[in-house]
């Protein structure tokens, strides 16, 4: 388990979705994960102190896991499978720890209200996660490019297909100008 620490919430302004940048403590290597825009509003709240009026969802959460004598002692940011991130929620009850399931918006979400650390597993920062220079620009971290599964070939094998049928033979033989 590696510590991670909340960077940035951003918003692409192609498609205005929500990214939560996590950052490795230490370290110049980020974790971006898509987010929904509410649960983007509700890390946002919280990290910039702000106060409701009524508990959201997660501040009810925190104190639901409270009153049931439970704590949260730590998030986790378990697994990526088919471009989807899985989390887990550590809570301590009795002395026994449970981890309960969670996507990783709402564990995070949970993580700054109860003021426990954000962890993602060293596999999952292997595979999303993303070195940046000074500049803010990605770097490859190695000389090798990770290789390509099985799996990950047959969903491109429609772009493959693609591009094996075009005829690239006569580009730019044509010097009529393109017509209006």
């Amino acid at each position: 388990m590696i510590e991670m620490t909340i960077e940035s919430i951003r918003v692409s302004l192609r498609n205005y979705q929500r990214v939560v940048i996590l950052r490795e403590q230490g370290s110049d290597r980020y974790l971006p994960i898509w987010i929904g825009p509410a649960e983007a509003d509700a890390i946002a709240v919280r990290l910039q102190e702000q106060t409701v009026a009524r508990p959201l969802t997660h501040d009810l959460l925190n104190n639901v896991i409270g009153e049931f004598g439970a704590t949260v002692q730590f998030v986790i940011v378990n697994d990526l499978e088919n471009d989807t991130f899985f989390a887990k929620i550590s809570v301590e009850h009795n002395g026994q720890t449970l981890e309960v399931d969670s996507r990783p918006s709402d564990a995070i979400a949970l993580a700054v209200r109860a003021g426990v650390p954000i962890y993602a597993n060293e596999s999952v920062l292997d595979r999303a996660g993303v070195m940046l220079n000074e500049e803010g620009e990605e770097v490859d971290g190695s000389e090798t490019p990770p290789a390509v599964t099985a799996e990950e070939l047959e969903k491109l094998s429609a772009f493959s297909d693609f591009i094996d049928e075009l005829d690239l033979d006569n580009l730019g033989d044509n010097d009529d100008p393109p017509e209006s």
